[in-house]
């Protein structure tokens, strides 16, 4: 099994107006729920937060550098950089268990103290989220 690891040699690859667009989208959405709490209440704008705002600006970005990576290499690309879009929309399905987790584990120790509902919140989003990655590992199918 491979291991989990942080590699910051794909932030290299991206363009600066690559990176505008999604600060640029990412900001948008912000206003966008700030507007919305504005008029609805805090709860209502909650759930618009919750929007992966610069999800699919980031899935076009990586198909896009998976396929100029391939044809650098002189290979056509798409289904690479169709299947690297689709892991990342799966690591972002994952990463949505775990923020439920945290979410309900906030919720519940809150009332005893915000500290302490912090902490605990965000080891229940990393056992969750490392669980669900896991089980996705083992139960996954093969690829050809």
């Amino acid at each position: 099994m491979t291991p989990i690891r942080i590699s910051f040699s794909s932030l290299r690859e991206g363009r600066p107006y690559e990176y505008l667009v999604r600060f640029a989208l990412g900001g948008a959405a912000t206003v966008v729920t700030g507007l919305i709490s504005s008029d609805y209440g805090a709860s209502i704008g909650g759930l618009f937060l919750a929007l992966p705002a610069i999800f699919c600006a980031s899935a076009t970005l990586i198909e896009k550098h998976e396929i100029r990576r391939k044809k650098e290499t002189g290979l056509n690309g798409c289904r690479r950089g169709q299947q690297a879009a689709a892991l990342d929309a799966a690591g972002a399905a994952l990463g949505a268990l775990g923020m439920l987790a945290f979410a309900l584990v906030f919720f519940i120790v809150v009332k005893a103290s915000i500290s302490a509902a912090f902490v605990t919140a965000s080891i229940a989003w990393l056992v969750v989220s490392m669980a669900a990655w896991y089980a996705r590992r083992k139960t996954r199918p093969r690829l050809r």
